[in-house]
């Protein structure tokens, strides 16, 4: 390794994989921020049975003995190991698997100078006691919303070993001022807890020339209704339509509850109105995004939605629920906002914003991202941070 750039091992939680490529894809981009500047190697660990090997990668196959497939990888400078691994029959089981597995990772890696632990708390324990047998400090990145009201933080266990290696750790970074106050209040004590900025794409996402008649209103999520909301947005919709205002939606993404959320707009009779296109991805999703007029989010709760920034770096403003860590990204001057739950007052914004949207600032709410959120900026964030 270079001497003027330091070895760092995120071990991560989420990542982007072979049965999901969105899968914690803003873990994978701060870590190419880091890169940038930093030797960067990511562990991540797959609890499903193995299939098909990915192309152009080292890949050892998992035996009856072995259970596990190791797969290594370079991808944009990260040196990417993800290990995919059997589920097994019990869950004292799948704890052992799952950290036989990161320590197989591990051992693969020469001795870093410092770990970087994404979403807890699994990985904390094993950075932990990497610094109690190494003395090899680690920080940590939460991403999780399971710290606000209303979400399940519980078990004397994992409350317990939290606390330990949250106040072990060098560092606490959190994507919003809102999560780390969460933390806190959970009285996950630490004396150096940071807000660490989300990644964007800016060669990716841009803004482009359009003049949609009617108005065309963009929503990206997971699908998964209980937290994204996605059946109020719908009904939400429904109050439009029913006022005769024209508008045309499209809803990018996939999840659990697709099926669901495609009845439920043929039950309001918006078929006409409303279209899904799936998962999307990379440039494509990128050119859907910039096409429309505004982005709205409708989430019963949330922590720093990338997808914001995404909308506002490609010029859209946004309509959303003021919830998590949002209000610390939308002000007046790039969006509205409105309290959760409330079907009328997120279709009396969305119906405000097809009205305005052409009087926001394209360049401004782009140049608001470029200033904090690019990845030479996070990249060089990261950089101090692990200095």
């Amino acid at each position: 390794m270079n001497k003027e750039r330091k070895h760092i091992v995120f071990l991560a939680r989420w990542y982007p994989h072979r049965y999901d490529p969105m899968f914690g894809l803003f873990v994978q981009r701060h870590a190419e921020a880091a890169a940038l500047f930093n030797d960067i190697t990511v562990i991540y660990c797959n609890e499903q049975r193995a299939m098909s090997n990915e192309p152009n990668a080292h890949s050892s196959k998992p035996t009856a003995q072995s259970k596990f497939e190791i797969v290594r990888t370079n991808e944009n400078n990260v040196d990417t190991i993800r290990v995919y691994y059997k589920k097994p029959k019990n869950k004292i089981q799948s704890l052992i698997r799952f950290y036989r597995a990161n320590m197989m990772a591990l051992k693969l890696c020469k001795k870093p100078d410092l770990i970087h632990v994404h979403i807890l708390t699994r990985l904390g324990v094993i950075a932990w006691i990497q610094k109690l047998l190494h003395k090899t400090p680690y920080i940590i990145t939460e991403h999780w919303s399971r710290y606000l009201p209303g979400n399940d933080f519980g078990g004397f266990l994992r409350k317990l070993f939290t606390k330990i290696v949250v106040r072990n750790a060098e560092t606490i970074t959190t994507v919003t001022e809102n999560l780390a106050i969460a933390m806190k209040n959970h009285e996950l004590k630490n004396d150096n807890y940071v807000v660490l900025p989300n990644v964007v794409n800016l060669d990716m996402f841009h803004i482009s020339e359009k003049n949609n008649n009617p108005c065309k209103i963009i929503h990206i999520s997971c699908f998964e209704d209980k937290s994204k909301n996605i059946s109020g947005l719908l009904e939400s919709l429904k109050i439009i339509d029913d006022k005769g205002i024209d508008f045309q939606c499209k809803l990018i993404g996939e999840g659990m509850d697709l099926d669901l959320m495609k009845e439920k707009a043929k039950e309001l009779q918006l078929i006409n109105k409303v279209s899904f296109t799936g998962l999307l991805q990379g440039q494509a999703l990128a050119n859907e995004l910039s096409s429309g007029d505004f982005l709205v989010l409708s989430s019963n709760y949330e922590n720093m939605p990338v997808v914001i920034l995404e909308a506002l770096a490609s010029g859209l403003p946004v309509v959303s629920t003021n919830v998590g860590g949002i209000k610390e990204m939308i002000d007046d001057t790039k969006g509205i906002l409105v309290e959760p739950r409330n079907k009328e007052a997120l279709a009396e914004a969305m119906i405000k914003m097809i009205e305005t949207h052409k009087n926001y600032d394209a360049n401004y709410l782009r140049n608001s991202v470029i200033e904090k959120y690019g990845y030479e900026s996070v990249g060089m964030f990261l950089s101090r941070l692990y200095n």
